[in-house]
């Protein structure tokens, strides 16, 4: 019987998996996108609304608003595209290690609270330069990994 085509994609021997570097500086240009998102979009709206843009608090509008934009940033464009600006620009993909799509499910613990986690403790970035499939705690914890795709 064959297996999906995702499945046999993700042979080692053919898959070349991204490393550290490679996912860092996708991860800062996706930073420079959701910056300027939130320059071009939410300080106007916060300025015709005179909501202060500036408030040292986790919980102010603006705090909030760009959590917001983060995370939607991450979530939507890995769920539709398997790819951020970034991971398009850089030439990488996020993939599912035992199936061929991406579920809600995986995207939202991945994106969300397994980057959360990865944020908080520093070292679950760091480890991608040290695992054989280059993944994060937030990819271990959802079985994904990011590779490198032919343009």
């Amino acid at each position: 019987m064959d297996k999906p085509a995702a499945i046999q994609e993700i042979n080692p021997v053919s898959v070349r998996f991204a490393g550290f570097w490679m996912r860092f500086w996708a991860y800062l240009l996706d930073l420079i996108v959701i910056g300027s998102i939130e320059r071009l979009i939410i300080n106007p709206l916060f300025r015709i609304f005179e909501i202060p843009l500036v408030e040292f608090n986790m919980f102010a509008p603006i705090s909030v608003a760009s959590a917001v934009i983060f995370y939607l940033y991450f979530v939507l464009m890995t769920k539709y595209f398997h790819q951020t600006l970034g991971k398009m620009v850089f030439g990488l993909r996020v993939i599912d290690l035992k199936s061929d799509k991406l579920s809600w499910g995986t995207i939202l613990f991945r994106e969300w609270i397994g980057r959360f986690i990865s944020a908080t403790i520093i070292i679950g970035y760091i480890v991608v330069a040290f695992l054989p499939k280059k993944q994060g705690i937030h990819d271990l914890f959802t079985d994904t990994s990011v590779i490198h795709v032919e343009r």
